[in-house]
């Protein structure tokens, strides 16, 4: 395809648009991946808030009560740097700085899924452990942390490399 009269078409993305569309459309699909992974992130945290309140977890061992504070911690990771594109955006707003903020912005959010990665895997191996054991909790941590790691990093990488020899 060739370039329009106006010269914004983009050979790499096959779209129409100016760099300055280019990057509003790219922070526009950074903040809606931001709202699912937020999400998914609050609603952990404020699980693993109340479970130390619970009777139960006065019974859990120095493993478990570890893991707990590990994933805890990952949760709260993963929460600030999911809602740190939002605040940096409120402070650079209008400053010009849409490529700072787009770059930026993604790498909060590729660092904010690795902290997610890693309160989901805490989480439950601290619940499988506390429910079947630690062989199992080890497996299945493992089990589950291989899914992530291959459907949200390989994947993508593999197919990139296709797309972009």
């Amino acid at each position: 395809m060739t370039p329009s009269d106006d010269g914004r078409y983009d050979a790499t993305s096959g779209r129409h648009e100016t760099e300055v569309e280019k990057l509003d459309r790219n922070f526009d699909d950074l903040l809606q991946e931001l709202r699912v992974s937020q999400t998914g992130v609050q609603i952990l945290f404020a699980f693993l808030l109340t479970l130390a309140f619970t009777q139960r977890f006065e019974d859990i061992d120095e493993f478990q009560r570890n893991t707990y504070v590990v994933t805890l911690m990952a949760s709260v990771a993963a929460t600030i740097l999911f809602i740190a594109p939002v605040a940096y955006h409120r402070i650079v707003f209008r400053q010009h700085m849409r490529p700072e903020l787009v770059r930026d912005g993604n790498r909060m959010a590729m660092a904010g899924l690795c902290f997610l990665a890693i309160a989901m895997s805490g989480a439950i191996l601290l619940i499988v452990d506390v429910v079947l054991g630690d062989t199992w909790a080890t497996v299945l941590t493992a089990v589950v942390l291989l899914f992530m790691l291959v459907l949200w990093y390989v994947l993508p990488l593999v197919q990139r490399r296709r797309h972009h020899p």
